[in-house]
């Protein structure tokens, strides 16, 4: 996919515009049709009911959907949130998929299904809405929990786990944990011992085995993950209230990342707002460790330029990937792919016409970052054709 030539700021958006991303942390998108309160709670990360006095679409995602969205739509652009809700609900939940994901111009999507997984398309409905393959991303914490729920003793249970971890991710690219959810990511790096683990098992069977949240039993989940050896990726950073954000720092990762260095597994930070710069320096430092400012792309809206240049700083381009973490209406998947392509033309273009880079080395970086690197990350294999994907 490299371009030698040189490109005139128009060709490097159009070069941009074409890539197959590879969105390498995504969910499902909503397969139901979705009331007004239903999808202002699923474009913000609040968990908490919409005040009656406002509204969701009055912040930057909400305006970008009725910018970008809408006419994708058949919608005049700045149309009103009700006008807007109106014809999504006339065309209905599979032919808004179909017509925003299809509008993205992914080329593989690498879908997280440890989340209220009932309630959205799985990888292969998401690759027969769009049309291009989807591979799953396997939550450790989530097959946990299905050990406990099948039934298990405390003795047992790393066993048990293990062995239903290998049988889930038989044909998986990646594993997932939610640590800064769980325990925050201050946890001791080091692996716990077998007796540990059985320890905190037993407590956390006999307290019913929910959510799992103990930090041993949580070491535990992360280093089964490590062994197994996909790329492992980290929740980090901006996300709902149920995370302690001053615990989601990555930089509370150093010492696993050491300790986790000589086994080659990449560990993939994820999203990683408001600490990107602080993920950057980690890829830069140890070559185990990837990042993305996927989630934060989205939310930044008319913002996202400043949010992927800081990205660029000083991490080598190799380290950087892209994502949407779409999640339930299908226009989140749209503007991860859409604010990114729009925010990394106009930096890009900026080092261009600047004299700083070449026309070439933008569109080379523009191309590991969306494509490239993710492909041989979580060893997918050529890209397609430029062009040849569906727009």
């Amino acid at each position: 996919m490299s371009i030698e030539r040189d490109l005139v700021p128009s060709g490097l958006s159009y070069v941009i515009e074409e890539l197959p991303l590879v969105d390498h942390h995504v969910h499902g998108a909503s397969t139901h049709d979705l009331s007004r309160t239903a999808f202002e709670e699923l474009i913000t990360e609040s968990d908490r009911p919409v005040p009656q006095w406002m509204t969701q679409f009055d912040s930057q995602v909400g305006y970008a959907i009725l910018r970008h969205c809408a006419p994708l739509l058949e919608l005049e652009p700045f149309c009103t949130p009700e006008e807007y809700l109106a014809r999504r609900a006339r065309l209905g939940a599979a032919e808004t998929n179909r017509t925003l994901l299809g509008a993205a111009g992914i080329g593989h999507f690498l879908v997280e299904t440890g989340y209220r997984a009932g309630e959205l398309l799985g990888p292969s409905g998401m690759a027969e809405v769009s049309g291009v393959p989807a591979d799953e991303v396997v939550r450790l914490e989530t097959v946990a929990e299905e050990v406990a729920a099948a039934g298990c003793e405390a003795g047992a249970f790393s066993r048990r786990f293990e062995e239903a971890l290998w049988e889930r991710t038989r044909t998986a690219r990646g594993l997932k944990t939610v640590a800064a959810y769980r325990c925050g990511l201050d946890f001791d790096p080091a692996p716990p011992t077998p007796g540990e683990v059985a320890d905190a098992a037993g407590r956390w069977l006999a307290a019913g085995g929910g959510r799992l949240t103990d930090p041993v039993l949580v070491r535990y989940l992360v280093w089964a993950g490590i062994e197994r050896g996909l790329p492992l990726q980290f929740h980090v950073g901006y996300g709902d209230p149920d995370i302690d954000l001053r615990r989601a720092d990555p930089l509370l990762l150093r010492g696993l990342v050491e300790l986790a260095e000589p086994t080659g597994v990449p560990l993939m930070l994820l999203h990683c707002y408001p600490y990107h710069r602080n993920a950057g320096f980690l890829a830069q430092a140890y070559p185990n460790v990837f990042f993305d400012v996927g989630l934060g792309v989205s939310y930044t809206g008319a913002r996202a330029e400043a949010l992927v240049a800081e990205s660029l700083e000083v991490a080598p381009f190799a380290k950087l990937l892209f994502s949407s973490d779409g999640f339930g209406p299908a226009e989140l998947h749209y503007l991860g792919a859409m604010s990114w392509r729009r925010a990394m033309t106009r930096v890009l273009s900026g080092f261009v016409a600047e004299g700083e880079w070449s026309p070439a080395q933008a569109v080379r970086v523009a191309t590991m970052v969306g494509v490239e690197n993710a492909r041989r990350v979580y060893e997918l294999g050529a890209a397609e054709p430029m062009g040849m994907h569906t727009r």
